[in-house]
């Protein structure tokens, strides 16, 4: 038997002396609101989470509907920046046969110290070059297919809006490739800076930005072309880059600083840099899909920073895993998914409450997430 919340059961017995089809009109559209509601109240879940386990050398697969565990995928040495093509089919994820070593000590205003002849020398580095590329998986069946030569040691990309090329940081070369995939054949290469990182394509699909972690050049590179447009500085170690849905703006955190920068991305300019929480050492960055909202995650503070898009003010702080990494968030922009490397776990976030609701285990050193809408 059907049961109604109070105040529609009263206005319902209001109408015993209306013609019966009208009640019955009125029953049902009640009955159909009420359908509704409850759906329109639930975050939409038809996707799948991909996230790279570093030290592992695989793929973690969570649903989103139950964040359950539905698959590891092995994929090759040293899996870091992830993403997904358009049509949310393949995966392509960036292996490296580069060791992973310690990060430099810092001077006193954040800038890292090179030794010659230290762990952080690239030079004096035992590297598996066979191992270097971007590996491709199949969506469907949760299967590496294969791995596509994409330069030395590529950390992270991004892809163009239609799917067919691929901007990828070279780190250990200073260098950003072009890579056509159908081809699988690199098209341009792009000498940078030392430790090129964050790669983005600017909303339009006509340029993309590289983040240079040891000087903090941005570069800002046309996309079909290969040629450098323009350059500008921010604060040591910029990590990524993430632009707002309409292309106004980009937001790049710098880790050492413990800021965030904000740059006229149609310009090419830097516009501002703001501090963020004490203790703050920014990785990754991603704006809402609404564009009101930016999210970074904070590194060593373990948490994840909500800053407003307009004003670039710190609106909140949200308690995490152990220090995350790579971030991203459901279609619907109400899930935020954060990799925490030393505790081998991805946390699942609540962006209307702003708090963590679960944490889900991902063994070997989480390091980059993207999220796969299914196929239909």
């Amino acid at each position: 038997m059907l049961s109604f919340p109070l105040g529609i059961a009263q206005a319902l017995s209001r109408m015993k002396t209306v013609a019966p089809s009208l009640l019955s009109g009125a029953l049902f559209c009640a009955v159909y609101f009420l359908q509704l509601l409850p759906a329109a109240a639930q975050p939409s879940s038809d996707y799948q989470v991909f996230v790279s386990n570093e030290k592992a050398g695989d793929l973690t697969v969570i649903n989103g509907a139950d964040f359950k565990v539905a698959a590891t995928i092995p994929v090759g040495k040293r899996p870091r920046g992830i993403h997904a093509s358009p049509d949310g089919k393949t995966v392509y994820v960036a292996l490296s046969g580069t060791p992973i070593s310690a990060p430099p000590q810092l001077d006193a205003r954040g800038n890292p110290v090179f030794q010659k002849g230290g762990e952080d020398d690239d030079d004096n580095t035992k590297a598996d070059k066979a191992a270097d590329g971007i590996g491709v998986v199949d969506v469907a069946q949760k299967k590496f297919l294969r791995k596509i030569p994409a330069g030395s040691d590529p950390e992270n990309f991004a892809l163009s809006a239609d799917g067919t090329r691929l901007y990828i940081s070279n780190e250990d070369a200073g260098a950003a490739s072009i890579l056509n995939i159908a081809t699988e054949k690199v098209e341009h290469i792009v000498l940078v800076s030392r430790e090129p990182e964050g790669v983005a394509v600017t909303p339009d699909g006509r340029a993309f930005y590289v983040t240079c972690e040891t000087a903090g050049d941005i570069f800002v590179i046309d996309s079909k072309t290969g040629r450098e447009i323009t350059r500008f500085s921010v604060p040591p170690r910029p990590r990524s880059v993430d632009f707002l849905p309409d292309g106004t703006r980009a937001f790049i955190p710098s880790e050492s600083a413990g800021e965030l920068s904000v740059a006229d991305s149609v310009n090419h300019k830097l516009l501002r840099t703001v501090s963020l929480p004490k203790g703050f050492r920014p990785m990754c960055v991603k704006a809402a899909p609404d564009g009101r909202k930016v999210y970074v995650s904070g590194g060593r503070a373990g948490a994840v920073c909500v800053v407003d898009a307009a004003t670039a003010a710190v609106l909140n702080t949200i308690p995490v895993g152990a220090r995350p990494w790579g971030i991203a968030l459901s279609p619907d922009g109400r899930r935020l998914y954060a990799a925490n490397g030393p505790s081998d776990d991805v946390s699942v976030v609540d962006l209307v409450a702003e708090k963590e609701i679960a944490r889900v285990k991902s063994p070997g050193s989480p390091w980059g997430v993207v999220i796969v809408p299914r196929a239909r």
